[in-house]
């Protein structure tokens, strides 16, 4: 295939200047040639902006979807512990495994692996 940069060239970095639908002026062309793959046409420029290129989007393949298994990971499920004002050992150890405090409550919420990995249970209210 003939590359359409110029000799001693490699790709260099574009950015697109205009998006255009397979049905619009300027892509009338490569619509004929391409046919129903054609998704659209991209005119690019280079950094420089002494080259422009031209580009197309094209479908290649198509398939129905396949409905993905639902993951077996079972739900979070938070539980309240409570901490008395005065444990601030305890009150440091729950926020940093990302508990977070519900005022009105005076509780602390915390996903239930990590109260029982830290051995909370009898806490949960």
């Amino acid at each position: 295939m003939k590359s359409v940069l110029p000799p001693g060239q490699g790709r260099r970095p574009a950015h697109v200047v205009k998006r255009i639908g397979p049905t619009q002026p300027g892509a009338i062309k490569l619509a004929r040639q391409f046919g129903e793959r054609l998704v659209c046409v991209r005119y690019r420029h280079d950094a420089a902006n002494t080259y422009r290129y031209t580009t197309v989007e094209l479908i290649v393949d198509e398939a129905p979807l396949q409905a993905r298994p639902r993951s077996k990971r079972p739900s979070i499920q938070l539980v309240a512990i409570r901490v008395d004002l005065s444990e601030t050992a305890l009150r440091r150890l729950v926020r940093a495994h990302g508990a977070v405090w519900d005022g009105q409550a005076k509780l602390w919420y915390l996903r239930r692996t990590t109260a029982t990995i830290l051995g909370l249970e009898e806490r949960i209210v």
